[in-house]
């Protein structure tokens, strides 16, 4: 059985939350701000607007299936082997390595960034596994909805203060001494692997492993680990609220994801400029860090099961707007407001809300001591979600020429997601709701 605080610090909350911080860097510089637009514009130079999309497509899809193949059994040996930690540190050096190493790859190579993409993203991805795992050591049921939402409202938090400042050597190099906002996002991609690699210290010396008493091989881990993954995977069909919340969040993270990763990329090829694709991520991250924290607090009166599904309608109306969307501004109140910030706006209040309760209500519904390879499930169909929906969208975009034939098509995954969530019999809180 493993050995969890009942008890966690606020040193140890705080440092747990701080990964968050931490990785949030590659989440916005690199996954939805500036990889897009230097594959799109410098690394596929000459490359058609759908050509590109594709081809981004496949490089999100393919490190998503990689990661999704590899999580139940990388939870499973780090329950084992009370690895959770020096699990998720491996993956990190990885994603941190392939991250820096963007600043080598010359203009017209999307082969190789793509690569390097597929690389950095596996480890971003696969060290979210062990994080979220690692959520049982710094909370219990009345607290983890207020843990998990300042986690996600320190990564946008942090996220957006390191993309603000690259933002800022981008559009005025001079500044930095640099030659041009190429080398200024280059060099991005390597504040991101600092960033990442430097804030990921305090979840290494505070955070509290739950061990399973004793360490395993490696071989042992693995043979260990399958064995547990047969188990829980037969645990799974039988515990049917379990089953229903994976297959309802394999839907509605598909949506989430997706928008996430080719928000920039749908903007640019519908004739939005950088600035303003820019401006809105930026809005994002701001705006979001505060309602991450509200959709936190909601929950406690709402409960959080319903806030979940407030925060999918909101997503609803994000894609139907994204699908309907032109160039001409909003007129409000004498100011011209461009439409792309209005859809930021609305995915900023969504998206955290959706994230962080999610994990937090998947917690409560899952044994304690199984937490990392039941993760690992939660994070696998997260992931194989995430293979359909920028391939779907990309291949659907290429077959019609048309970059908002996709888009639309997201609210599908939404509202079958939220319909399922709907018959999730939740724990109660102590407020009383699911």
């Amino acid at each position: 059985m493993a050995t969890i605080s009942t008890q966690p610090s606020k040193r140890s909350v705080l440092s747990w939350a701080m990964y968050d911080w931490a990785n949030s860097s590659f989440a916005t510089t690199v996954m939805a701000g500036f990889f897009p637009i230097f594959f799109k514009d410098y690394w596929s130079s000459g490359s058609g607007a759908t050509e590109s999309t594709f081809w981004l497509g496949v490089s999100i899809s393919t490190a998503s299936l990689i990661v999704a193949s590899m999580a139940p059994l990388l939870g499973a040996m780090a329950d084992q082997g009370g690895a959770k930690k020096r699990s998720l540190f491996f993956f990190a050096a990885i994603g941190i390595c392939a991250t820096g190493a963007f600043y080598f790859v010359p203009e017209g190579q999307w082969p190789f960034a793509a690569l390097l993409y597929v690389i950095a993203t596996v480890g971003f991805l696969s060290s979210i596994v062990f994080y979220d795992s690692l959520i049982v050591s710094v909370s219990d049921n009345s607290t983890v909805d207020m843990v998990s939402s300042r986690g996600y409202g320190l990564g946008y938090l942090g996220g957006g203060l390191l993309f603000l400042l690259n933002v800022i050597a981008v559009q005025k190099p001079s500044l930095f001494s640099l030659s041009g906002p190429a080398q200024a996002v280059q060099l991005s991609f390597v504040s991101v692997a600092v960033w990442w690699a430097v804030f990921s210290i305090p979840l290494l010396l505070f955070v509290p492993e739950p061990t399973a008493g004793r360490a395993a091989t490696l071989r042992q881990g693995l043979r260990d680990g399958i064995r547990q993954i047969k188990g829980t995977f037969r645990e799974i069909r039988s515990l049917k609220t379990i089953g229903i919340f994976l297959v309802a969040y394999w839907f509605y993270i598909d949506g989430v994801d997706t928008v996430i990763t080719m928000a920039v990329d749908y903007g640019k090829s519908i004739g939005f400029g950088t600035s303003e694709l820019i401006t809105a991520l930026l809005m994002v991250q701001f705006v979001g860090f505060p309602f991450a924290y509200l959709m936190g607090f909601i929950a406690k009166k709402w409960g959080t099961k319903r806030t979940i599904l407030f925060c999918l309608g909101v997503y609803v109306c994000v894609t139907v707007i994204g699908a309907r969307m032109d160039l001409e501004p909003y007129h409000l109140f004498g100011f011209e407001i461009s439409k792309f910030y209005m859809v930021a706006f609305l995915v900023a209040v969504a998206q955290g809300g959706t994230q962080a309760l999610s994990r937090s209500l998947y917690s409560r519904l899952i044994p304690k001591e199984k937490a990392a390879e039941f993760f690992g499930f939660y994070n696998m169909l997260g992931k194989f979600a995430t293979i359909i929906g920028p391939t779907l969208m990309g291949t659907v975009a290429r077959l019609t020429g048309n970059p908002r034939a996709g888009i639309g098509s997201v609210a599908v995954l939404f509202i079958i997601g939220a319909a399922l969530l709907w018959r999730v019999k939740a724990p109660v809180t102590s407020a009383g709701h699911e």
